[in-house]
């Protein structure tokens, strides 16, 4: 594992004001198994403890810089453009990245060459760490992504290579430029799923998808139009345009539940179902929740309890148990 020709790999966290969590996000890469990476902290002027953090292991870090920036996509270019590694990723300042994952992608890809993305399941934790859902993904091709099937983004590595050729992430998309990005790559490279759990993505009140939750099917659908305008996705895209508008609802619809707008819930997944009734496979789970909603009879975000969390241990009996035992080896000093 040690060998000086094995790949390097560049880890890049984008950072602003997120002290709380930072110092577990930079152990999680440090404490890699991997002899080879290439870690990077780029933050955006942040007011609160992170910048003490970051000094605090600054002599283990490759960069860091702490500056005004245009927003976490800018961050993370600045950060695409400063790294050496053939394989590139970027793990967000409140998620973590679970032990020896670093190893097994490098391993992963090198035996899959021709391989331009690798991506995993990811368990989805709270503010203190501690697991409340589970996160399964599958092997997803161009039109499930366009069809707005989401991939965790903290488990995803990319070679060099790719991020070159697609110019890096669109930064005039506020909310959705990682995954206008996992889109661009299937359409160009081969990528594969590795039915393995690799991240912890955490989620709390100050993260943006709670925040902004209102605004991604608004910026999905605008992205769509974007996307269709292009030679190479205009095609696919009005072939199956219904199936792909359901998507954006199912999408749009699901953070609506989440975050107790059940009118608004109830009528994107409408529309899906009138666009393809075929979308009922997608959403059942969430139509049993609406009533329970509405009655009262459950809060927003014990869904996640009801149907994800029980249904992790169908797809995985042990698995997010011996992660939450990882999860507490990342003590910070």
């Amino acid at each position: 594992m040690s060998g000086v020709n094995r790949p390097l790999v560049s880890v890049i966290t984008p950072s602003y004001n997120q002290g709380a969590y930072l110092e577990q996000t930079i152990l999680s890469v440090l404490n890699q198994d991997y002899p080879h990476i290439e870690y990077t902290i780029i933050d955006g002027n942040s007011t609160d403890e992170s910048v003490n953090i970051i000094r605090r292991y600054a002599d283990r870090i490759a960069y860091w810089v702490s500056e005004p920036d245009e927003g976490q996509g800018h961050a993370i270019n600045k950060g695409f453009a400063r790294a050496k590694g053939e394989i590139v990723a970027w793990l967000n300042s409140d998620d973590l990245y679970l032990p020896g994952v670093v190893s097994e992608v490098v391993n992963f890809l090198e035996i899959n060459p021709g391989v331009g993305m690798v991506y995993a399941n990811c368990l989805e934790i709270d503010e203190k760490g501690s697991a409340i859902a589970w996160r399964k993904s599958r092997q997803f091709d161009l039109l499930d992504l366009l069809s707005f099937n989401i991939i965790p983004q903290p488990t995803v590595f990319l070679r060099r290579e790719v991020v070159t050729a697609l110019g890096g992430l669109d930064i005039s998309l506020s909310l959705l430029f990682d995954h206008q990005m996992w889109i661009r790559v299937a359409a160009a490279f081969p990528i594969l799923y590795k039915d393995r759990c690799w991240a912890a993505a955490r989620l709390h009140e100050a993260s943006k998808n709670a925040r902004w939750w209102s605004s991604y099917g608004q910026e999905a659908t605008a992205m769509l139009n974007e996307l269709s305008a292009k030679p190479d996705m205009h095609p696919i895209i009005e072939t199956y345009r219904r199936q792909i508008l359901a998507g954006i609802a199912c999408f749009a619809g699901n953070y609506a539940l989440v975050n107790g707008d059940l009118r608004g819930a109830t009528q994107e997944f409408a529309k899906a179902l009138r666009l393809q009734p075929d979308t009922l496979r997608r959403v059942w789970k969430q139509l049993v929740l609406l009533p329970l909603l509405g009655m009262g009879l459950l809060h927003p975000g014990e869904e996640f309890n009801l149907f994800r969390r029980r249904y992790k241990s169908l797809l995985s009996p042990r698995e997010p148990d011996v992660i939450q035992k990882q999860l507490r080896t990342l003590k910070v000093r």
